[in-house]
């Protein structure tokens, strides 16, 4: 999941004069051998592990917000006083060292043991179940563990696998740079430790809210005192001749993801149907193993409409320059063993075929419990349903965001992660407001792009940089207000303006 930081900076265990840590500062050293970062808010000094427990982000070109520091790459938010991953997508915690203080100087200590977990909340339910296995309903689960939730908790998941990082799916474990050892979250004996019931491979077929039970398919039933759904959402399905055939695939699942990288074993030629990031990042993988690959979009620029027409020609100048030919402005109109016929007459060879041309979110289960939706679950401020002592969080979820004032649902996975643990919290009667500000990431070939925020519109498009040096930031303004940034590492840009946007609705 990337490369250990090295060793730099000053040998912390011996000391530094407090003189080089200002107020809001953070230093990068070592000591005992682990790469240590000091922090200073006020007259509190932390030392803490200076790796984020996610991809191993640098800290230390991170951002001290509070009592926090936030990772550059994916936005994951640490305790500094316990080192608790407060926010996804980083789950494991950062070491926390002894500090001491003398005569100026400031010394770091022995590493400190974990903070004991704090006792089961007051009134906790009896029973939580959770119905979804991906990034919402896996960090709700650990969330209500680590928040000191003793009661049975039952996660019940559609996909056989264990819960996985779902990014990694068209990444770099599709383009073979990843083991698939690296993809479960956790192994299955971590949620045997923590009495976490896994219940994968099963449908639930209703849910029935008077009598607080969830019902899968096999007749069985889960009662609760609250429920999280979490059931995400599916790939949209191409009704065309030939879609069927087995050599067509979609991208949602780690046995999708294995059964492409099985097809490209004996494929020379791929296209790709669906010029979206998904569909984008399967395109790159597809390179990275030598496949001939041809993009195929309905629109005249990709990703225009989520990026803006000037981000998404460099973007598609990228792929061009590894080896990927487009067909913009057109749409497949029949597949078969060969080749894939477009719209213009245009035959293009194929013996891999990856859909991605978008996801719906999976309603059935709530539109039948009688929830209200509205192109998704709607929830409060809390995450809480129509329902009494129903949650939603995740693809499915359309709630109020205070940044933009309107209601959104985004179909992000760190904006899921974090939801899972808002819900996980207030499921414990914690009442958390969930106002994380919108955060994704994507990645092509040698190009990252952090967006943050929501522009489902907008008035202009400020640019600054150059794409072509990879040091670009594109801000999207709706009135005089920017809404939503864009950046080619800028990440401490990327954080700031994450920062911005909190402080503006406070």
């Amino acid at each position: 999941m990337g490369e250990e930081q090295k060793l730099s900076g000053p040998d912390l265990s011996e000391g530094v004069a407090l003189s080089e840590l200002g107020d809001g500062k953070m230093m990068l050293g070592h000591a005992g051998g682990e790469a240590v970062l000091l922090a200073r808010r006020g007259e509190e000094i932390f030392a803490v592990g200076a790796t984020c427990t996610h991809y191993s982000g640098p800290l230390s070109e991170g951002l001290l917000v509070d009592g926090t520091v936030r990772c550059p790459w994916h936005h994951a938010c640490f305790d500094l006083r316990t080192g608790a991953p407060l926010r996804a997508p980083a789950l494991n915690p950062i070491p926390c060292y002894e500090v001491m203080r003398q005569r100026g100087r400031v010394r770091v200590g022995k590493r400190l043991p974990e903070p004991k977990l704090p006792a089961s909340p007051d009134g906790a339910p009896g029973q939580i179940v959770i119905l979804g296995a991906g990034a919402a309903g896996h960090c709700a689960a650990e969330t209500l563990r680590r928040e000191g939730y003793r009661g049975r908790l039952v996660m019940v998941g559609a996909d056989a696998d264990l819960p996985v990082d779902r990014p990694n799916l068209s990444k770099d474990y599709l383009a073979g740079s990843a083991p698939e050892e690296w993809l479960p979250l956790r192994p299955r004996e971590f949620f045997d430790e923590h009495g976490i019931e896994l219940v994968l491979g099963v449908r639930a077929r209703s849910v029935e809210t008077a009598r607080k039970q969830l019902i899968i398919e096999s007749g069985g039933t889960y009662g609760y005192d609250k429920l999280l759904l979490a059931t995400g959402a599916d790939p949209v399905k191409l009704d065309l001749p030939g879609g069927d055939l087995p050599h067509v695939h979609y991208l949602r699942t780690l046995g999708h993801s294995r059964a492409i990288i099985a097809a490209a074993g004996s494929a020379r030629h791929a296209v790709v149907i669906g010029s979206s990031f998904i569909g984008l990042e399967v395109a790159a993988s597809l390179r990275a193993r030598n496949l001939e690959v041809h993009v195929v979009g309905p629109d005249a620029v990709p990703l225009a409409r989520v990026m803006g027409p000037e981000l998404g020609a460099f973007i598609r100048k990228v792929h061009e320059e590894h080896g990927v030919t487009f067909h913009l402005g057109t749409r497949p109109r029949a597949i078969d063993a060969k080749t894939v016929t477009l719209d213009n007459g245009t035959r293009v060879p194929a013996e891999l075929v990856v859909i991605g041309v978008g996801v719906r979110p999976e309603l059935s289960l709530a539109e039948k419990a009688g929830l209200a939706i509205d192109r998704g679950v709607l929830v409060d401020e809390y995450l809480q349903t129509s329902a009494a002592d129903v949650f939603a969080a995740g693809d499915i979820a359309r709630w109020p965001d205070r940044h933009s004032g309107q209601r959104i649902r985004v179909e992000h996975w760190v904006v899921a992660g974090r939801q899972g643990q808002t819900a996980a919290r207030n499921m414990l009667g914690k009442r958390e407001k969930f106002d994380a500000v919108p955060f994704f990431w994507s990645a092509h070939y040698d190009v990252g792009i952090n967006y943050v925020g929501h522009a489902s519109a907008w008035d202009r498009i400020e640019i600054e940089g150059s794409f072509d040096e990879r040091n670009a930031a594109v801000r999207f303004i709706a009135g005089e207000k920017t809404v939503a940034l864009a950046t080619i590492y800028r990440d401490q840009e990327s954080l700031q303006f994450e920062r911005q946007i909190e402080l503006r609705a406070t």
